[in-house]
């Protein structure tokens, strides 16, 4: 049984177990994909053995199991595959919308419309990624194109 703050450290290459002051999020890709949202980037996976795009960033390719992946910067176009409306009181915030979208890429994610009402966030609308840096975190959000007013 491990207690808190001790975990498995597989670069020791036994079962012994260590006490590290790094949490899982503070190393790997996630690691890396989280200082690039904190750079105001937003970077893709993409498999370099079946050349599929991957997002939410991962160790190997869950296409083919290559551990051959490389962060790549996308065209962040993409079109929302689903929608819904949040409703919140407006002393809280007022209502959103939270969206999948389907990027050219290929991947989708879960992420919001940000620059139009959320009744005007529509299924099969072409959306443009950018990346939104607040208090040294980064979270990827989309803007309409063409035409949505706000």
């Amino acid at each position: 049984m491990c207690s808190a703050g001790t975990r498995f450290d597989p670069r020791i290459g036994n079962n012994t177990m260590t006490t590290s002051s790094l949490s899982p999020a503070e190393t790997g890709v996630l690691a890396q994909h989280q200082a690039q949202l904190a750079q105001g980037q937003f970077q893709i996976q993409k498999c370099q053995s079946c050349h599929q795009h991957i997002y939410f960033p991962r160790e190997l390719c869950p296409h083919c199991g290559s551990d051959d992946v490389a962060f790549v910067t996308p065209s962040g176009q993409g079109t929302v595959y689903a929608v819904t409306t949040v409703r919140r009181k407006a002393a809280e915030g007022g209502d959103y919308n939270v969206s999948l979208v389907d990027l050219d890429e290929g991947p989708r994610l879960m992420s919001r419309v940000s620059n139009c009402a959320p009744e005007a966030v529509h299924i099969g609308l072409r959306v443009q990624a950018h990346v939104v840096v607040t208090d040294g975190q980064g979270v990827v959000l989309f803007n309409a194109l063409d035409g949505v007013a706000p």
